[in-house]
């Protein structure tokens, strides 16, 4: 199979930052373990708040690494994460690009 991307969008609650003391050891933990495999590529919250995060993934099949990655997550089944979605992503440009496209 050839090369892909996803995106792994989480949507957090207001309490994003008491909430998650209890689970971040655990999540950076799985965060780290899905790096050293090579699934997980950058990851982190984003924006103002933070009350969102986003995590970029890349293999064969990356929206099924992202799926894969938070049913698993501290973050997602201790309830921090209120919402999440794992999107392909089509990259066409950069060093990593899948399906690079150039002028």
């Amino acid at each position: 199979m050839a090369l892909t991307h996803a995106v792994l969008e989480y949507t957090y609650g207001d309490d994003y930052l008491e909430a998650r003391e209890e689970y971040r050891a655990a999540h950076l933990e799985v965060a780290w373990a899905a790096v050293d495999r090579g699934d997980l590529v950058l990851g982190g919250a984003l924006g103002e708040g933070p009350y969102s995060g986003l995590l970029v993934f890349a293999g064969d099949d990356a929206v099924k690494l992202a799926q894969n990655f938070a049913e698993v997550d501290p973050y997602v089944v201790g309830g921090v994460v209120r919402e999440w979605v794992a999107r392909p992503w089509t990259t066409v440009v950069g060093q990593g690009a899948a399906t690079p496209v150039r002028p």
